[in-house]
């Protein structure tokens, strides 16, 4: 993935793309997004407490010469939320479902958070299906098929990822990206950016 403002890109308004983090209570949710968004940051599983709400973080990349402002929300799983959290899936472009490969519970709700992201969504936004915790593989109780299984029942990438050691969280976010790009479409330009290097000033009247 290339640096944020180098290249042709540079100059161009990025493209805004809504991501939605979906999934049971504690199965790394928030881990993940700090992980992707906060480089260099602890990002162990077991370090934050759940989400209470709803919560988002901002991430400005550059692929494939297209410069991209990814809005992530991190939803909270539990049961009491579940409406909230929903309410927040209509107009995004892509899902980052998560189970705990430690915790079957996890991977059983993920057909109904699949039911909720095409009744709220619609059928043709971009999921990709996150295994996580993989660096607990004494504690495993979701074969790795099994994973793989239900990805490819939903025609969706799947990947088994370690917020704490880093593993395929990059990956997993550059692969939905690009899916995403492929229906630029559905994608909004995010006109309220500032160049860097741009000479003008607002003033109070520019907002």
């Amino acid at each position: 993935m290339a640096v944020l403002g180098q290249g042709a890109a540079a100059g161009k308004p990025a493209l805004l793309v809504k991501v939605v983090m979906a999934g049971e209570s504690c199965v790394g949710k928030t881990s993940i997004v700090r992980r992707y968004t906060e480089p260099g940051a602890a990002a162990s599983s077991s370090s934050y407490l759940a989400t209470i709400g709803i919560d988002f973080k901002v991430k400005l990349i550059t692929l494939n010469d297209t410069r991209v402002k990814l809005q992530i929300w991190d939803t909270a799983g539990q049961e009491r939320f579940h409406t909230l959290s929903t309410s927040y899936f209509r107009g995004a472009q892509g899902f980052v479902l998560v189970y705990d490969i430690t915790n079957m519970d996890s991977f059983q709700g993920i057909t109904s958070w699949m039911k909720d992201i095409h009744e709220k969504a619609g059928d043709e936004v971009d999921v990709v299906l996150l295994g996580n915790k993989c660096d607990k593989e004494s504690e495993r109780v979701v074969p790795k098929r099994k994973g793989e299984k239900l990805a490819w029942e939903h025609g969706i990438p799947f990947f088994e990822t370690s917020a704490k050691d880093n593993v395929n969280i990059e990956d997993a976010f550059s692969v939905l990206t690009k899916e995403i790009l492929e229906k630029k479409s559905h994608v909004l330009y995010d006109l309220d950016v500032v160049e860097l290097n741009e000479s003008k000033k607002r003033t109070c009247c520019a907002f």
